[in-house]
């Protein structure tokens, strides 16, 4: 028969394992998510059609996950209405990681200031990292008589309204882009919008169109061939594949756009696995075999933080807000 101190020691013993079990249990409760994940197949879905830069890279990024993981890493394509579809359906599945969105900033900052959409840039999504960004270049037709940046300015202001720029597209980034540069540097464009970057740029190679700011991909594969002319980059610095082709901000300081891709999830996923995920994808942007075909498209591997995607994000806003502005392609707003 136990006396009242076997009794009260008894308690006290009972009490510590409890408390150790408690502590036991918040111990693991941070990384059991990251440990379970991913539990089965992963569904990346990439807001536009198979075979474009978007689609490799996300390809390309999820090969390297299904061998690091073990799951298979699943790429399902959804191009319908510009990748709002493709957002929407990242927004509204469950918070677990299994179900990724590849995205642009097509999806996270253009679309959504442009016109009305049913998801939410900010309250939906959950930045994870930026897998690569690449610049967009100007190139103009050969019969064009110009040869460098400052001659193509100087001739589009002289000869206003006679200029004809082909997009891939109302509300890319490449009709932004020339939208942007034609506002900062006052001439007049007349845009000819086509479906897709394929057939924008078959119309610069056979001089249908005078201009083009195009996907660095779509350029580069021309650069030397005669056919058109490459005369500057959209983001801050040079590409290394066009050493000797200015930056448009040589002319006017800070003028930066550039086409990013990069991991999203759905808010509300686990913090474990969101860290996670960008580690994975800081980490793929550095394997030799990534990074060297994402150079071949002119694509720079950067494999952000997830803060650092977040303020991309935001300090885009502005900058295609003035463009959207420029090629008056402003729709009310969801909100």
């Amino acid at each position: 028969m136990l006396n009242r101190r076997s009794i009260v020691q008894f308690k006290a013993g009972v009490l510590a394992l409890a408390g150790l079990a408690a502590a036991g249990l918040v111990l693991a409760s941070s990384p059991v998510h990251a440990q379970a994940w991913p539990s089965r197949p992963v569904t990346v879905v990439v807001p536009f059609p198979a075979g474009g830069n978007t689609d490799t890279m996300a390809r390309l990024a999820a090969d390297y996950l299904t061998h690091k993981l073990g799951q298979n890493f699943i790429v399902e394509n959804r191009p319908t209405g510009g990748g709002i579809v493709a957002a929407a359906q990242v927004a509204r599945a469950p918070a677990d990681g299994q179900t990724l969105f590849f995205a642009s900033a097509g999806q996270m900052v253009i679309l959504p200031m442009m016109q009305k959409v049913n998801y939410d840039p900010d309250a939906d999504f959950a930045p994870v990292s930026i897998l690569g960004t690449g610049p967009f270049v100007l190139g103009v037709k050969a019969s064009l008589p110009v040869n460098t940046l400052e001659e193509f300015l100087d001739f589009a202001r002289k000869y206003k309204d006679r200029l004809n720029v082909s997009s891939a597209g109302a509300g890319s980034i490449g009709h932004l882009t020339s939208a942007l540069l034609a506002k900062r540097a006052n001439f007049d464009l007349v845009f000819v919008p086509y479906q897709g970057g394929g057939p924008a740029m078959s119309a610069l190679v056979a001089g249908d169109v005078d201009m083009y700011f195009g996907n660095a991909s779509e350029l580069l594969q021309h650069a030397g061939g005669g056919a058109i002319k490459i005369l500057a980059v959209s983001t801050l610095d040079k590409m290394k594949q066009l050493p000797d082709v200015p930056a448009v901000s040589s002319a006017y300081p800070g003028f930066q756009t550039s086409s990013w891709n990069g991991f999203l999830v759905a808010k509300g996923t686990p913090q474990a696995i969101i860290d996670r995920l960008t580690e994975e994808t800081i980490a793929a942007s550095k394997d030799p075999r990534i990074a060297a075909r994402l150079e071949a498209l002119g694509i720079k591997p950067i494999g952000s933080t997830a803060k650092e995607m977040a303020d991309t994000i935001m300090a885009e806003r502005p900058v295609y807000k003035e463009a959207i502005e420029a090629g008056e392609l402003k729709l009310p707003r969801n909100k």
